[in-house]
């Protein structure tokens, strides 16, 4: 069977190649899967896509009209996939429901040291010779207050690490963890966790639910002096309401490693060309800003649970399984007449 996978990237590739071992004919592009690109998938049964492709209705058309009858998504999120009209199209529709939690949660953990202590400022310094501390200090997280929306898997391992260092643990979600609970968190109100957190990490969904949670109300019920941490989606967070508190002084330091308009930019080299994205190059002028790529879960042990999964989807499809992978269905064999 012909499988093409969509942004693959150089490090990737060894470990999606071993997950198929030769079962099917791999054809891995490091193109992104969009109206321009889909006719390449011509031929290919599997498409295994990656979170910035684009898999909307006329995407899946041409997928469909090419012969393509699994999309395999390579993430655990999905909303850059219309199923709606890949089940009218007779497409089947599988993800990644979950790999290491830890990957996410230590990088945002990364992040959240990494403006806390300045260490941007302070390697860009050094490297000049220029050991100064002028305008390093940072805080100590014992004893403050970390705010998590978001308390699944991996909310629930950046919860841990937080307990380690002797915070004060403030959750929100549908349902009360019970990992949580024992580690003394306390489950409030979306608006308490804003107004009472010193450190806010973001491990929601992107749901209509959550989209710009942190709009510009919550971002002033935070504290002036307050760090935020996004390593879920970037919808979750109206980033130009950001900038213009940015603008004011507020807030300590920001970590982002994914931004709501990152398709087409992150994962791409883009420095030799015109940023015509002003809020996001307006945030990467902000020195008390870090900006990284949609890399948080880019561990070699995430990356090969993801492929893992990834090819087991295609084996279970061609079997006609069903599990907790599949988002839609093979559509049921026609009724003999």
């Amino acid at each position: 069977m012909d499988v093409v996978a969509y942004g693959v990237v150089t490090d990737e590739r060894p470990l999606l190649e071993k997950a198929f071992d030769g079962r099917h004919r791999l054809r891995c592009l490091d193109l992104v899967l969009d109206r321009d690109t889909a006719a390449t998938a011509a031929g290919c049964a599997v498409v295994c896509s990656s979170v910035n492709d684009v898999l909307d209705e006329e995407v899946l058309t041409t997928l469909a009209g090419g012969g393509t009858r699994l999309v395999t998504q390579r993430a655990t999120g999905y909303n850059n996939i219309d199923l709606d009209a890949a089940r009218k199209l007779g497409l089947s529709v599988a993800r990644v429901s979950h790999y290491s939690p830890h990957s996410v949660a230590e990088f945002a953990w990364a992040l959240a040291l990494a403006v806390n202590r300045r260490v941007p400022r302070a390697v860009t310094r050094t490297r000049d010779f220029d050991f100064r501390l002028n305008g390093l200090m940072g805080r100590d997280f014992h004893g403050r207050t970390a705010g998590i929306l978001g308390t699944g898997k991996i909310g629930a391992a950046f919860a841990r690490i937080a307990a380690g260092f002797g915070m004060r643990l403030l959750g929100s979600d549908i349902a009360e963890n019970p990992e949580c609970l024992a580690l003394g968190m306390e489950y409030v109100d979306r608006d308490r966790l804003f107004t009472e957190s010193d450190l806010i990490s973001l491990h929601l969904p992107l749901l209509p639910d959550t989209y710009h949670v942190v709009d510009g109300d919550a971002l002033r019920r935070m504290k002036d002096d307050a760090i935020l941490i996004n390593t879920s989606r970037g919808g979750l967070m109206d980033a130009h309401a950001l900038v213009e508190t940015l603008r004011e002084g507020r807030l300590d330091g920001v970590g982002l490693d994914v931004y709501e308009e990152e398709a087409g930019v992150f994962f791409f080299d883009r420095s030799l060309d015109v940023v015509t994205d002003d809020t996001l190059a307006r945030l990467m002028t902000f020195r008390n800003v870090l900006v990284s790529s949609h890399q948080a879960y880019f561990t070699h042990d995430a990356v090969e649970q993801i492929v893992r999964a990834t090819a087991a989807n295609v084996e279970d499809h061609l079997a006609g399984r069903t599990g907790e992978n599949v988002l839609v269905p093979p559509p049921a064999p026609s009724a003999p007449r």
